[in-house]
């Protein structure tokens, strides 16, 4: 109730909360997110999101105002560009949901005796609105479309694009078929069958797997990678779910088809894990994306539960290590992507999962995740993302899919059968947990089926034993059953070292040596260098000391050998530009406790190289203070006023090392610089690190932090209003509690002498950035960008020892010791263009033609340079 009124004092009409600013979210009047924003329409995107969850809550009175507010106030012919995936999933299956539960109730006699059809009736408007995106020859959609112009007309700004994802185009069906048969209008169901044949057609047909993106209009795939996650997820899911809900056996055959491609190249218990569609043996990437939480619940509806329980465990193992799952994690459970945007893909599937079996583990799981949501997450105004599940820091969003969802399936998952005003098993849910009901399978059958499965042939796997979860069939009298399961796997993060997975031929497994390791390799090692040979690898002993590798696929002994030359370069690449990011200082956290606040705001912060180390050393707590003078570039003219508190000071016009001593000379026991730069945010720009000014700063012993323009507001805004504001400053937000509100603030450490410059060095997004207060100072950790491959030749420098002086030769070892690492410990940023930014890899070239065997090989390099630019 106090998150409803939160929404509708603070963010009604607006598309999304903005639970730190307490504002609403509105596209146009906020920095933007890139394709995050996407999803806003100026059309309350949040309250027709969460229509159907207000009814499965037993709100039944606010439902019926929620409606009268969406057809009194929502208008969708908005000048917008918006995603046609994330509008069809949040405001179409939204309405649709809506409009299922309103005749449900109607039918009860209470409530919504009034309604008419009018949330049918707008979804019918906006079905049409979509439509123009599936003008292409192929029957893909366009990504994006105006929702007042269309598409390729000057004034709708979209049109132009010749890519969308595999789950973009492919998690239609369900919305559009049910918008069908409740019109009659069967032009929505042809178009989203038509998207789903073309991909089927264009699978991988020795592999039966799809890749991630694909060209609109002439069908090739140009991300060759093929997972359960981010870019595909739904496809899959709405395979299975459209034969459930429309009883279309084809959709069946082909899901089969695809499941059992899954479950031979990309499941590796507990871990599923990206493979190469051409080459389903050689995986793509060495870490998981968040997204993948929703295939165990996948699985329990497939009926195939072992796999189901074994990575749900894996996952719930990563949550307890960091009270959330990132957003991408390695191999070897290492943090890759920090974010957390309260995803509820892990709770839809732990809600399956108990379903299926029963097993009340999964209910304490469930509790686990609701602790967690309100010891970390929840603020004053609502749920914040969490921006780094590191720090505990937050980020001011709170997307749609939280209430959608997350609240759904949580309530779902500890509700009796009494508490839920209708029975759920009617309904099947939507990919954002909307209901339709089961009944449309026998309404308004007549629709065009030009291409039915071909080529299709029955599978002989026991992964099709079951077409339904049935736990009086799948475990009979055995209530220990999902116990035994994860039993093996209750070690698998905390207590093991894990090595990252890679796959191996079968004919490795008949006693031959498994492949080399990049993390094993020695340059000095005859029997080593003999294995490169082997695998088309080559050795260069540069001038300069540095070792270089080029892969010539075309000279390796075997096609196997060959995969596993380009499997050893990939892991050379990776290994050397994780060594680069280890170098980095994490971010650290900026933790208001005081009145009302009580910790429930965590700001991402920017660290310093100079100061307390606050990984090192105890948290700083204490009151905020502005300086005076505010930019802090000279001696303080009120000591008094920050004494023994956490100076605040605007960044500019002198270096932070000057503005550092000037605080610590009038007694402060802290710093926070905010940005002098207006509108910017952690949210839309890379992380900051404050470094020295290249002279001795050991002088300065108070902790030094960062926050952005929007970040810093926060803490402003709170001084105007309360006076008196408490911060937090450390390495990790801590835990709220009693202690937390009564523990005294540290004591103050001073020092002082003044030193002359200064600058930003960035640590996140892209290694080596450089931003600086002095415009005359060159970068010392600027690097030329690498170039990219011609053919299939790849080559990776490596140096046996660590350069000096000239950052172009500033290369790093690439050995690893193997041992074990604590998660925390492990702080991977997140990159976009890691390769791009890696100085330490170089690639080869050759002159000589292309011929049909490299072009292949060539698919490879590519599918390597894509991966490192994946966005979730």
């Amino acid at each position: 109730d106090s998150l409803r009124f939160s929404l509708q004092e603070h963010a009604y009409p607006a598309d999304e909360l903005m639970p730190l600013t307490c504002r609403g979210r509105v596209r146009g009047q906020e920095p933007s997110r890139g394709d995050v924003d996407d999803a806003l329409g100026k059309f309350s995107l949040t309250l027709i999101d969460s229509l159907d969850t207000l009814v499965v809550l037993n709100k039944t009175k606010e439902f019926e105002e929620a409606v009268r507010k969406v057809l009194r106030d929502v208008n969708l012919d908005n000048d917008v560009v918006v995603s046609v995936f994330e509008t069809n999933i949040r405001v179409l299956g939204g309405l649709l949901g809506g409009h299922s539960l309103a005749i449900m109730l109607k039918e009860k006699g209470e409530y919504m005796q009034w309604y008419n059809d009018e949330l049918l009736q707008m979804a019918k408007q906006l079905g049409y609105k979509l439509l123009p995106a599936f003008n292409t020859t192929s029957g893909l959609p366009y990504p994006r479309i105006n929702l007042k112009f269309g598409i390729r007309k000057p004034e709708a700004r979209t049109g132009t694009e010749t890519d969308t994802c595999t789950a973009c185009a492919g998690t239609l069906i369900l919305e559009f078929a049910a918008l069908s048969r409740f019109t009659g209008a069967t032009i929505f169901e042809e178009y989203a069958r038509k998207a789903l044949d073309f991909l089927w057609e264009k699978r991988q047909r020795s592999s039966n797997l799809v890749g991630v993106t694909i060209n609109i209009h002439t069908g090739d795939w140009v991300r060759k990678d093929s997972g359960v996650g981010a870019g595909i997820d739904s496809y899959y899911e709405y395979l299975l779910k459209a034969y459930v809900l429309l009883g279309d056996d084809s959709f069946l055959e082909r899901f089969n088809t695809h499941y059992d491609a899954i479950m031979r190249y990309i499941s590796q218990p507990p871990l599923l894990l990206d493979v190469h569609i051409h080459k389903p043996m050689l995986n793509a990437r060495t870490w998981m994306d968040a997204l993948l939480a929703f295939f165990p619940g996948l699985q329990v509806l497939k009926g195939d539960i072992r796999p189901a329980i074994e990575t749900h465990e894996m996952l719930y193992q990563v949550i307890k290590k960091h009270n959330f799952l990132p957003e991408a994690f390695t191999t070897d459970f290492r943090v890759h992507w920090a974010q957390h945007p309260l995803r509820p893909e892990f709770a839809e599937s732990t809600y399956f999962l108990y379903k299926a079996t029963g097993d009340p583990y999964y209910l304490e799981v469930g509790k686990t995740l609701i602790e967690n949501l309100n010891k970390y997450a929840r603020v004053p105004c609502g749920f914040a993302a969490m921006k780094d599940v590191r720090t505990g820091s937050h980020e001011d969003r709170m997307d749609s899919f939280f209430l959608a969802e997350m609240f759904k399936y949580l309530y779902l998952l500890f509700a009796d059968k009494e508490d839920i005003i209708f029975d759920i098993e009617d309904y099947i849910f939507t990919t954002e947990a909307h209901l339709l009901p089961l009944w449309l399978s026998t309404t308004n059958q007549n629709i065009s089926k030009k291409n039915t499965t071909s080529e299709y042939t029955e599978l002989d796997d026991s992964n099709f034993d079951w077409t339904c979860p049935n736990t009086q069939i799948l475990f009979p009298n055995d209530p220990l059953y999902a116990q035994s399961i994860r039993e093996p796997l209750k070690n698998v993060v905390d207590k093991s070292c894990p090595r990252g997975i890679i796959r191996v031929e079968e004919s490795f497994r008949s006693g031959a040596k498994p492949p080399l390791r990049a993390r094993d390799f020695m340059a000095t090692n005859p029997e080593h260098l003999e294995i490169l040979k082997k695998m088309g690898v080559s050795l260069i002993h540069l001038k300069d000391g540095r070792v270089q590798l080029v892969q010539h696929a075309v000279q390796a002994a075997s096609s196997i050998d060959a995969e596993d030359g380009l499997r050893f370069m990939q892991e050379m690449i990776e290994l050397s530009s994780q060594q680069q990011k280890e170098q980095q200082l994490p971010p650290r956290a900026v933790q208001i406790v005081s009145h009302p606040f009580f910790g429930r705001v965590v700001l991402t912060a920017g660290p310093a190289q100079f100061g307390l180390d606050l990984s090192k050393h105890k948290e700083t707590r204490g009151f905020v203070a502005s300086s005076k003078p505010y930019n802090g570039c000279s001696e303080l003219t009120n000591p008094e006023a920050v004494m023994g508190k956490i100076a605040l000071i605007q960044r500019g016009q002198c270096m932070f090392a000057e503005k550092a001593r000037n605080i610590q000379n009038a007694g402060a026991i802290g710093g926070i610089v905010i940005d002098d730069n207006e509108g910017s945010s952690s949210d839309t720009a890379p992380l900051f690190q404050m470094a020295g000014d290249g002279k001795d700063t050991d002088d300065i012993q108070i902790p030094m932090l960062f926050l952005f323009s929007k970040e810093g507001s926060i803490i402003l805004d709170a001084i105007r209003e309360y006076e008196e504001v408490e911060v937090l400053l450390s390495d990790k937000a801590k835990d709220r509690d009693p202690d937390l509100e009564t523990e005294e603030p540290p004591s103050s450490e001073n020092d002082s002498q003044n030193q002359s410059a200064e600058q930003i060095v960035s640590s996140s997004q892209e290694v080596g950035l450089v931003d600086q207060e002095s415009p005359e100072e060159s970068s010392p950790n600027s690097h030329p960008e690498s170039s990219s491959p011609a053919d299939t030749d790849i080559a990776a420098g490596v140096s046996p020892s660590e350069q000096n002086s000239n950052p172009a030769e500033n290369h790093e070892t690439t050995s690893l010791d193997g041992e074990c690492t604590d998660l925390d410990n492990q702080l991977q940023e997140q990159s976009e263009t890691e390769e791009d930014s890696n100085p330490n890899i170089s690639w080869g070239k050759k002159g000589q033609p292309i011929d049909a065997i490299l072009a292949d090989w060539n698919e490879d390099i590519e599918a390597f340079e894509m991966m490192e630019k994946d966005e979730l």
